[in-house]
């Protein structure tokens, strides 16, 4: 229902309330039991068994499961065990680190339960938020926060901070009349309060119109419990995991068939095909995944991001948009003064925040003892009634009061005007409040036998009543030239997207009336906006130069919106600013043309975010999307991987968002996205080789068959290597530092199921010198020793594995470099192979299990050195790959696109 299009008359009798009395404590009590708490729906957390449960969701899980349940009814007990437990491990892994993340994210949920101020029985009663009802008349003050939605019925000077809300930064000035407008966006109902927003100032009553799942702020609660799309990386295993499933059928069939045509026993061909089947599933793939995510995971909250997921890492990694949030993401949602027009000239002001520092420039200048910015700083000191403290526990400024006000306390503290030691000199003995409907607020002071007002307001209220200006220390009439030089000056600072304050003051004798503000010696104007984060251009600029786009999504003006995109690096000359009224009018079509050239989108709400956010994932861009406030919930859902801030951030958006950065700070999104490309390349690199080991095996029984020669291997021998030499090895590899540069427009290239062209030539290169190697040395030594040539099969097998380790460290980079022995893990998972390949060899109940027999020493000596064909024959393939590249780059247009939307459209 539209409620601010309703008369007071109208409400009460809607809602069966008095608006003097409020509800009986019995009627409230009966519609208590009807509508339920005034509670948003909180999902239950999942427990310890269910996460178990969910780390085997994959398809290569399942055949596998499969498998070790067809190996153990074909009598093979060990090596059906074996599988399970690596799947166990895997499995182990992954519910420690989710529940580890689901721990924090529950300390940094609010403890205390909210109470409020309601009218029953005409009597004012403080009870817990839970308990408010529809019709309830609740008592707003400053400084609480809003327990439901409701309509205004008074108020005196009320601001209220909807931010987490709209998006958009400041007080919002509420009134208790009735609009007449159809279709008011949030943002613009000026006579209504919403829950979970705080009132900055003023008091006043309202209403309840709507509690619980009936808020705005329920609205959005309840649409992010419906499920939502998969991250990329589960998307990227599922295509992998089908692309497995249908070779492992084709390869089944064409084995069973080839293996009957060349004549060996039924019982055989089908142990050996499930066994092939087994080797090319990269049985340690689900634990090499676990422990890169993991690892990736550690690393990051080295850096102070909660990852709640593990998979949400990597998929950082693969964003080609980044959608973030103005308020509290690119700003601090602090306001600041920015810059002061005093005569006829632009200071500018540095400083972070509410942070009571900073210095003035007048150009590259900087100005010290300047007498007009003092009084700019005291007039600012003065005529403001908002208090700025430091949390001393969190290390955070929190105000109280109006935040346009709180810049300007802060303004007067860094040039050495802070209030509480000007009212030791300066006694206030009158104000004229700011009301919504005078725009100004004016503060009189008995100082050295005079009055001094100090007033500051709109510019075009406080204006009229200037009789004089403030240049060079002294006050001068004004003149019609000057005013002409104002209309620029406050035409140029609107156009910068600044809140425009004007001051203005006035010594007066003590006899003079104190109810008006004329005779005003104008002072200025500030220009206030919410202050950037330090480090929002340098990540902004980081991220562009990774080729992901930074576009910035916000419920503020558009002037603002773009000001501010452009001070932080997003916005740059020829880009298109997208308002939400704009976005409404344009189909599907028309706004995936202009996608590519949009940097700002400007007044939307939580609808039109998420119709960005499914028009870029349209194109096929992966995105991500960061925010802080309720309105932002929906879009961190939508989006590929949504990112929240702890500090700052509501519970919905932590409750939305797959990664939290617990200090809000930008730099730690740019260190995911690396992140989130080592963790690609870790696992194109433990792909790499468990395939190129996996197909290597196949190939050696395909050819075995083809040729009729002896087989090289059996099929519990299969088994061995792929549950107990890969897993090592790829664990190893999936603690990997970055090779190169990894934050570049190349390491983003990413595709569908992981292979690329320069991987699938390793991988050829290397099965095929591993088949020709065992069937080499397994048909040298069948003829004298069977055993011993399945041995020297295997064993040879397990020497090409781990030189293959060492080649898989670096995609394109010689192992022969300074960094060859950075990876001790993979020295040491070299050298544990080793010894279980010793440990087989030599052991006699090894022995048995896997038909073996012990080596000689010049056996060892054999195999270690035919091993060495692998490393230099890859050497030489990354060789050629180098000097292509070389190429290529030489012959890259300088012209070339770097536009990743536009690239992808």
């Amino acid at each position: 229902m539209r409620w601010y299009q309703f008369t007071k008359t109208q409400i009460e009798t809607e809602l069966q309330t008095s608006l003097e009395t409020g509800l009986g404590s019995g009627e409230a009590k009966q519609r208590l039991i009807r509508s339920g708490p005034n509670a948003l729906p909180e999902k239950q957390p999942d427990g310890w068994f269910l996460v178990f449960l969910r780390q085997f969701q994959s398809p290569l899980i399942y055949i596998l499961i499969a498998c070790s349940v067809i190996v153990y009814f074909l009598g093979e007990t060990t090596d059906a065990i074996i599988i399970l437990v690596v799947l166990l491990v895997n499995a182990v892994i992954g519910t420690l680190q989710e529940g580890k993340s689901g721990k924090i994210l529950q300390s940094l949920k609010k403890l205390s339960q909210a109470e409020a101020t309601v009218v029953r029985d005409g009597t004012e009663i403080i009870i817990p938020e839970k308990e408010v009802v529809k019709g309830d008349i609740v008592i707003l003050q400053e400084g609480q926060r809003v327990a439901a939605d409701a309509r205004i019925v008074f108020g005196y000077n009320l601001g209220l901070d909807e931010s987490s809300l709209t998006g958009e930064s400041g007080a919002v000035l509420k009134k208790d009349q009735t609009l007449s407008e159809q279709n008011l966006a949030v943002a613009n109902q000026h006579n209504m309060v919403f829950k979970g927003t705080s009132v900055l100032s003023g008091n006043g009553r309202a209403v309840v119109v709507g509690t619980g799942i009936e808020t705005e702020i329920g609205k959005i609660s309840k649409a992010l419990m419906e499920p939502h799309d998969d991250i990329p990386l589960e998307r990227n295993i599922k295509a992998l995991s089908k692309v497995i499933i249908y070779a492992i059928g084709i390869i089944s069939a064409a084995l069973f068939a080839l293996g009957l045509w060349a004549g060996h026993p039924l019982r055989e061909i089908f142990s050996l095909v499930v066994s092939l089947a087994v080797s090319v599933i990269p049985e340690g793939l689900p634990l090499v995944l676990t422990v890169i995510l993991a690892t990736g995971v550690w690393r990051m909250s080295k850096k102070n991001a909660l990852v709640k997921k593990l998979q949400a890492v990597e998929a950082l990694g693969q964003a080609r948009v980044l959608a973030v949030d103005k308020t509290g993401t690119v700003t601090e949602n602090q306001m600041v003064i920015k810059q002061v027009y005093i005569g006829d000239k632009i200071y500018n002001i540095t400083g972070n925040g509410y942070e009571p520092k900073g210095q003035a420039f007048l150009g590259a200048e900087l100005q010290k003892n300047n007498s007009d910015l003092a009084t700019a700083a005291l007039v600012a000191s003065l005529a403001s009634r908002a208090t700025v403290m430091l949390d001393e526990s969190t290390g955070q400024y929190k105000v109280s009061g109006d935040p346009t006000e709180a810049a300007m306390i802060v303004f007067g503290e860094k040039f050495g005007f802070p209030k509480e030691v000007e009212l030791e000199h300066y006694r206030e003995i009158e104000e004229i409040p700011f009301d919504y409907k005078n725009k100004f607020r004016a503060v009189f002071y008995e100082h050295e036998n005079k009055v001094l007002a100090c007033v500051a307001g709109a510019p075009e209220v406080l204006l009229p009543h200037c009789s004089h200006f403030l240049a060079g220390g002294s006050s001068h009439e004004n003149t019609a030239q000057y005013k002409k030089l104002l209309d620029g000056a406050l035409e140029e600072f609107s156009a910068k997207g600044f809140r425009v304050v004007a001051f203005g003051f006035r010594h007066a004798p003590k006899n003079r009336p104190l109810d008006n503000i004329n005779e005003l010696v104008f002072g200025g104007f500030f220009g206030i906006e919410d202050a950037i984060r330090p480090e929002a251009k340098k990540s902004v600029l980081a991220a562009g130069s990774a080729g992901v786009k930074v576009v910035m999504i916000t419920g503020d003006h558009k002037s603002t919106a773009k000001a501010i995109a452009r001070e932080a690096g997003i916005y740059h000359e020829g880009d298109l600013v997208i308002t939400g009224p704009e976005l409404a009018e344009m189909t599907e079509q028309q706004l995936a043309e202009k996608l590519p050239r949009v940097s700002v989108f400007a007044r939307v709400t939580p609808e039109d975010k998420m119709k960005i956010i499914k028009a870029y994932k349209h194109a096929g861009l992966i995105v991500a999307m960061t925010g802080d406030g309720v309105n932002d919930a929906p879009s961190l859902v939508a989006a590929d991987l949504g990112v929240s801030m702890g500090k700052i951030g509501t519970e919905v958006a932590k409750e939305a968002s797959d990664i939290v950065l617990l200090d809000d700070n930008l730099n730690s999104i740019v260190a995911a996205i690396q992140e989130g490309r080592v963790m690609y390349q870790n696992i194109k690199k433990a792909l790499q080789f468990l395939f190129s080991t996996s197909l290597g095996e196949l190939f050696s029984i395909v050819a075995a068959l083809a040729l009729k020669l002896p087989l090289p291997l059996t099929a519990v021998q299969i088994l061995w290597m792929n549950l107990v030499t890969d897993p090592l090895l790829g664990a190893a590899l999936a603690v990997e530092k970055k090779e190169s540069e990894i934050l570049d427009r190349q390491a983003g290239k990413y595709t569908k199921y992981f292979i690329d062209w320069q991987m699938l030539a390793h991988i050829v290169l290397v099965s095929v010198i591993m088949t020709i190697g065992a069937l080499a040395i397994c048909n040298v030594y069948y003829q004298a020793d069977p055993v011993k040539a399945q041995t020297m099969a295997l064993t040879l097998l397990s020497v090409f594995q781990w030189y293959n380790g060492l080649n898989c460290r670096f995609i394109s980079k010689s192992i022969f470099n300074k960094r060859i022995f950075s990876n001790k893990f993979v020295w040491l998972s070299i050298l544990a192979n080793m010894l279980f390949q010793a440990l087989a060899v030599y052991s006699p109940w090894f022995n048995n299990l896997l038909h073996i027999k012990p080596l000689s020493f010049m056996d060892w000596v054999v195999v270690m050195v035919l091993g060495l064909v692998v490393i230099f024959a890859d050497e030489a393939r990354k060789a050629v790959y180098r000097h292509l590249e070389r190429r290529r780059k030489k012959q890259a247009l300088p012209h070339h696109s770097l536009n990743p939307v536009r690239s992808a459209i």
